[in-house]
């Protein structure tokens, strides 16, 4: 038996209608009974004991009464199972500020950690990963800091607007209008960490500029956190291009998702380009995600491995040649 130090702890930890618990049993095979603040887990020994071990290492959750969400019972199990538990117990204590609801900021997998600390001591960093490990939302996180600690005068916030071809200058309105449907990823977070408001204020002023890669040419981004986002969708001149935008007390982040390339078959994706070609220069950080670091829901972490088996599957099946350029466009991350 497992006695939690007050109410709140036990809500946190149960979850609504105690769909966390129901989660830990489904996952370990035990049996989970709470009644007041005492937590009785059943089962064989080896379940009870997987159980017990992965109730605390939520601890630092559900101890400060802060609200354990399905992603952090399924990354924790990760954790329990990869022998990471010392690395996990470590994210609990670096915090990174509240969203506008609240909810605490703060890294959720190892990798998260080693991605905000290569934002935060190389002007050039790399993130590469399947979709929901968080990278555009965490690169948006270290920007707002940079921004509100001025480190940085302002933000800029890029992506290619591949599925807008030629046909953005047939959409109504202005330029803003016009691209706004392609950016709109990025203003999520900017809303979660700042509010509509305060976002629209600084997009106003100019402290926060969102604008297609294309007019990223033959300027110079000085005092500036910049974000390029979906950079697989770049091309190699592209990604040269925006790289070399660079300027004095600037910092540029750049994230992609490799396996979700929109470009013309056998058009090298200018992120994989990149990333073979900067890895090692110093002063560029080169983060790998794998599906380990999905939060954004447990389901996703299931999709993105299902079609990970699936591209391996086609790949095994394909002629060498076809192997080949495959491996060339796709990598593994």
């Amino acid at each position: 038996m497992l006695s939690l130090p007050s109410g709140d702890a036990a809500l946190a930890l149960a979850g609504l209608k105690e769909a966390n618990l129901r989660q830990i049993e489904r996952l370990t095979g035990s049996r989970l009974i709470l009644r007041g603040t005492d937590l009785h887990i059943d089962g064989t020994p080896a379940a009870v004991e997987r159980a017990s071990r992965l109730v605390a290492a939520l601890q630092p959750l559900w101890q400060s009464g802060e609200r354990v969400a399905p992603v952090d019972i399924q990354v924790a199990l990760t954790a329990l199972d990869t022998g990471r538990l010392e690395e996990h117990a470590e994210l609990g204590l670096q915090s990174l500020g509240s969203q506008r609801n609240g909810r605490p900021l703060r890294p959720r997998t190892p990798r998260q950690k080693a991605f905000l600390e290569a934002m935060q001591n190389h002007p050039l960093t790399l993130a590469l990963g399947p979709a929901g490990t968080g990278k555009t939302f965490l690169a948006t996180v270290q920007a707002v800091r940079d921004l509100q600690e001025r480190r940085v005068e302002r933000i800029v916030l890029t992506r290619p607007a591949v599925e807008a071809g030629e046909r953005l200058g047939f959409l109504p309105g202005d330029l803003q209008q016009k691209v706004d449907p392609y950016l709109r990823p990025l203003y999520d977070g900017l809303h979660a960490l700042l509010g509509q408001e305060r976002v629209a204020q600084l997009l106003e002023k100019g402290v926060i500029e969102v604008a297609p890669l294309a007019y990223m040419r033959g300027r110079t981004l000085a005092d500036a956190f910049v974000i390029v986002d979906e950079a697989q969708n770049t091309t190699a001149a592209q990604m040269r291009m925006v790289l070399t935008r660079l300027g004095e007390n600037a910092r540029m982040v750049v994230t992609g998702d490799i396996t979700q390339i929109d470009l013309p078959p056998g058009q090298i994706s200018g992120l994989v380009e990149a990333a073979t070609v900067l890895d090692g220069v110093e002063g560029v950080a080169l983060c790998r995600f794998s599906d380990a670091d999905v939060v954004r829901h447990p389901l996703v972490q299931r999709l993105v491995q299902a079609y990970a088996r699936r591209d391996d599957r086609v790949a095994a099946a394909a002629p060498r040649s076809r192997r080949l350029d495959v491996r060339q466009t796709h990598p593994k991350p």
